[in-house]
């Protein structure tokens, strides 16, 4: 630091010389009248930049002040690293020696950071081609570097900046990195505790000692703002079971001499703990103090938990906030009683005024139009504000799945005490798809697809979707689009157009085919909130193309009543969709009845499913969900339930660890026929996938499936239903949802085709 400190004194002190120097040389003259001035050593900079800079000008008086007053404006114009002002009789000559132009900036070595991220880095502070080299911007960039390698925890990083002069008074600039190795946390120590083991503090920490995902969540590397936001988990954690007075005293973080290893010592003290003697409340709770109580969930002798306290104020701001109040003003406040470790909590209420939305303003949008935003309020402008309204209409918007996050904020309107504006942020998620591929199997062989979808379509919250397939054995053309906003009313509107063509597999034997081709319309009223009636009717042709190993099912429906089959099934269903968001649900329920019946046409039969889902919030990080889905079918009129209608599970949103639609009744041939009545039963814990960020839509899952299908005369058997279970990982990708499960069957019988690792993009549960 010495050297440093000299070395810098010493410069100072030669570029003070320096400009003594000059300055005798532009101050040795009596004062004259200038009649031209010259400048001389420009190869880049333009003569009109010095000219406009210099504070004198042809016909003026020179002096010594005006030479002194020109060098300074031109050397604050960081162009130049010499000036002089020579006199020759009346004219002045003004000399400058031009920095050099950057021509070029490398990084070597680096693999941490990409290199256009390092460029736009150095850009910004003006260390860029073409711009005058600047030695002190150049140390700046170097110590920065260091800096960020630094909180990469890679404390062995060297940086060296090599300038190398060429041609035309240009330089090139590399900074050469040796990265090292990082350092790692070796040690995490917590001293003072008394109530809670180290290891189960240990574990609430973002930060530890490594594991198998350390490579990729870097969970051993140091981080300062990784160890404050542990040390804030920790201060919770106390503080919500009773420790009112817990401290972290002191925090030690050292390096070893190789500057590989960390070790982490945490000083705590824990003090008593309180429990909770009484709740009271204090204030203007608008003549609803009974309802107000029965918010609050922390009770007389229980430990006092600053999260539920927390949680408590927040529930009186909201409901305060459905009567219009808000600014309501909510605070809790302890009184401590050291002697008995008890403590009065006292909830004071100021609601303030009563206010109303002026503004209702949409941010983040540049796709989807404000109107399909908008017309998800259920509050709207210039009316009371209604925190069950913003609420519902926050929830509207995520429902959409246009959106990875929606945040509403309320805002006052300076000067006006009694009006608020609601400002809604959203972050767009890509809605739109464009698939072209092949793939190959052994049993499909060569498959090409081609798909585009946008949920979204132009900005205007339609859906429309093009999916063709040319595989071997499923080939489809589908086209399908839907109105949500049919009417202004909310009746959504949805038209299909289909083409389907099946064949078994080789494994199967056999060259029949099941050709279906058909168009149908749907609609859908709103009678509630969460609840949506639809109603619909399509226009089908299935025919059954014989071939050899044909199923006998399906031989003996088409010898009956004909191989080809015209129908017009008509449908009705309903849902009640309660769900946080369509995109990442964490609570709330969804429900969703269908019935379609064959009337018309050639067919008679009613075909009838139901599904529940639950979401149930765990914590902030688990969420419990369930799900149930239960099929059934029935020939009317005498007729059996249509072969071609079956249902069918195994695999992926259904019972994983099978073969896709594998399950089930088979026909002689040993061929998969599906069935009439289906059962499907799962049960996930889902959490954010380690290291994802904010990013919401990648999370894991543990699971456990169970499920069958059941022919028109097997009856529903528990003993029959096949298991399995495992873990997985969902993601809401720019193609569509992708979801990976490596499942274990634990219930399966002889024949059931196990598939353990399935992976598969635009499936939902």
């Amino acid at each position: 630091m010495k050297h440093s400190i000299h070395r810098f004194r010493m410069r100072a002190l030669t570029t003070a010389l320096g400009l003594m120097l000059v300055a005798n040389q532009a101050w040795a003259v009596d004062p004259f009248k200038v009649r031209d001035i010259r400048i001389e050593g420009l190869q880049r900079v333009e003569p009109g930049t010095v000219f406009a800079s210099l504070p004198l000008r042809v016909g003026d008086t020179y002096s010594d002040e005006m030479g002194a007053s020109a060098i300074r404006s031109l050397f604050g114009l960081g162009l130049f690293t010499d000036i002089r002002i020579e006199v020759n009789g009346d004219v002045l000559v003004v000399v400058v020696e031009e920095r050099p132009t950057v021509a070029d900036v490398t990084f070597a070595g680096t693999k941490e950071f990409e290199q256009d991220a390092l460029k736009k880095a150095l850009r910004d502070i003006g260390l860029t081609e073409g711009r005058p080299f600047d030695k002190a911007l150049a140390d700046r960039a170097e110590q920065e570097l260091k800096r960020q390698y630094i909180n990469r925890s890679l404390y062995g990083a060297q940086v060296v900046t090599t300038v190398t002069p060429i041609e035309r008074n240009r330089v090139n600039l590399t900074f050469t990195v040796t990265e090292g190795d990082p350092a790692k946390i070796k040690e995490i120590r917590i001293v003072g505790n008394k109530a809670f083991s180290e290891g189960t503090l240990r574990d609430l920490f973002e930060l530890d000692t490594g594991g198998w995902l350390s490579w990729y969540t870097k969970s051993d590397r140091y981080s300062r703002a990784k160890l404050n936001a542990d040390i804030e988990t920790l201060r919770s954690y106390y503080l919500s079971r009773g420790y009112l007075e817990f401290q972290v005293e002191s925090t030690q973080v050292a390096i070893s001499p190789d500057k590989e290893d960390i070790a982490i010592v945490l000083n705590i003290t824990e003090g008593e703990r309180y429990v909770v003697s009484s709740v009271k409340l204090e204030g203007n709770y608008l003549g609803r103090d009974d309802e107000f109580k029965s918010l609050i969930t922390i009770r007389p002798g229980e430990a006092y938990n600053a999260d539920r306290v927390a949680e408590t104020t927040k529930s009186f701001r909201d409901n305060f906030g459905n009567y219009g109040f808000a600014f309501a003003n909510v605070e809790a406040r302890p009184d401590i009683d050291r002697s008995n470790n008890s403590v009065a909590l006292l909830l004071t209420a100021e609601p303030s005024r009563r206010a109303y939305v002026r503004r209702v303003n949409v941010v983040g949008n540049t796709r989807t139009r404000d109107e399909v935003i908008r017309r998800e309020f259920r509050q709207f402008e210039s009316s009371w504000y209604d925190g069950n309204k913003i609420r519902l209409s926050r929830d509207r918007v995520d429902r959409l799945g246009y959106f990875t996050e929606v945040n509403m904020e309320t805002l006052e309107v300076p000067g006006v005490p009694d009006q608020v504006d609601l400002q809604v942020t959203v972050a767009e998620k890509p809605t739109g798809s464009l698939t072209m591929g092949a793939g190959f199997s052994s049993a499909e062989k060569l498959a090409l697809s081609f798909g585009i979808k946008q949920e979204n379509a132009f900005g205007s919250g339609n859906y429309l979707g093009l999916d063709i397939n040319t595989s071997k054995y499923n080939r489809a053309i589908v086209l399908n689009t839907v109105d949500p906003y049919f009417t202004t009313d909310g009746v959504s509107l949805s038209l299909d157009l289909f083409h389907r063509n099946s064949r078994p597999y080789n494994d199967q034997g056999g060259n029949y085919q099941l050709e279906t081709t058909g168009a149908g319309v749907r609609f859908g009223v709103p009678f509630s909130e969460v609840d949506t009636v639809y109603f619909g009717g399509t226009l089908e042709r299935t025919t059954i193309k014989p071939g050899t190993n044909i199923p006998a099912a399906y031989l003996a429906y088409g010898e009956k009543f004909g191989y080809t089959s015209y129908s017009v099934p008509l449908s009705v269903g309903w849902q009640r969709d309660s769900r946080d968001s369509t995109l990442v649900p964490t609570n709330g329920t969804l429900n969703k009845v269908n019935a379609e019946v064959g009337l018309f046409g050639d067919t008679r039969y009613v075909r009838s499913s139901y599904q529940y889902q639950q979401f149930v919030p765990l914590n902030k990080q688990y969420t419990l969900a369930f799900n149930g889905e239960l099929g059934y079918g029935k020939g009317l009129s005498g007729r059996p339930f249509p072969v071609f209608k079956n249902f069918y599970s195994g695999g992926l949103g259904s019972v994983r660890g099978f073969e896709q639609g594998t399950l089930g009744p088979r026909d002689v041939t040993g061929s998969v026929i599906g069935g009439s009545k289906k059962v499907t039963l799962n049960a996930e814990i889902l959490t954010p996938f380690p290291g994802a960020g904010n990013d919401r839509t990648l999370r894991m899952y543990g699971f456990v499936d169970v499920g069958n299908v059941y022919g028109e005369d097997d009856k529903f058997e528990l003993s029959s239903m096949r298991a399995s279970v495992g873990v997985g990982v969902s993601w809401i990708s720019p193609v569509g949802p992708l979801r990976l499960a490596l499942a274990n069957p634990v219930r399966k019988f002889a024949g059931d085709r196990i598939q353990k690792l399935q992976f598969q993009i635009g499936t939902s549960f």
